[in-house]
């Protein structure tokens, strides 16, 4: 993580904050880009990751801060496609999904790579795989809490647009996101993690 790196985070934070459609569905949807943020400051001397990894987490925080000024099922881009290709929904969403199993699979492989997490390397697939799948669910569980105890903020917040499998969709994308992520990035981010332990 660098100046430019964290320029560019500030400035779509604050373009995103600024009269967005809904403050609550905002914080809602932008909380884990600041998480985010706060955990890479916290173990950047420690455990600095990958010019990778900074990249792919930044472009998922760019896409949930556009999602939270929006919301996702009112990003415009996706309203004209939505209008253009006569879709049913507004599919922003599964951008985000997409990502929600892409990027996190790229963290998770260097984690588990560079701390030695597993003795058979065989395995290691496999458990990127199911690391983003409950990601992926963890955070379908969250919209489901949020949806109980927050009616007003819970259709922006789900951006399900009336599609009853919105929550398995969400997931399989999630799930296409971390395979596709494994086996296009695999070499560059063992090229990167190599140089990083020199």
């Amino acid at each position: 993580m660098n100046k430019i790196w964290l320029g560019i985070f500030v400035l779509v934070l604050v373009w995103s904050v600024i009269n967005p459609k809904d403050y609550l569905t905002w914080v809602l949807e932008t909380a884990p880009a600041l998480i985010a943020l706060i955990v890479l400051i916290a173990t950047r001397q420690r455990f600095p990751l990958t010019s990778l990894a900074y990249i792919l987490i930044l472009i998922l925080s760019i896409i949930l801060m556009i999602g939270g000024h929006y919301t996702y099922a009112e990003v415009p881009l996706f309203n004209c496609l939505k209008e253009a290709f006569n879709l049913e929904r507004n599919n922003y969403d599964k951008i985000g999904h997409f990502a929600q199993g892409f990027v996190p699979a790229i963290v998770a492989r260097e984690i588990i790579l560079r701390n030695q997490v597993l003795k058979n390397i065989n395995w290691l697939n496999f458990f990127i795989i199911c690391i983003c799948l409950a990601i992926s669910a963890f955070y379908e569980l969250i919209e489901w809490v949020v949806a109980l105890f927050s009616k007003e903020a819970a259709e922006a917040f789900l951006g399900t647009q009336g599609y009853i499998w919105d929550t398995q969709s969400d997931m399989a994308y999630a799930l296409i996101g971390a395979i596709t992520a494994i086996s296009t990035l695999s070499k560059l981010h063992d090229s990167q993690i190599s140089k990083l332990n020199t």
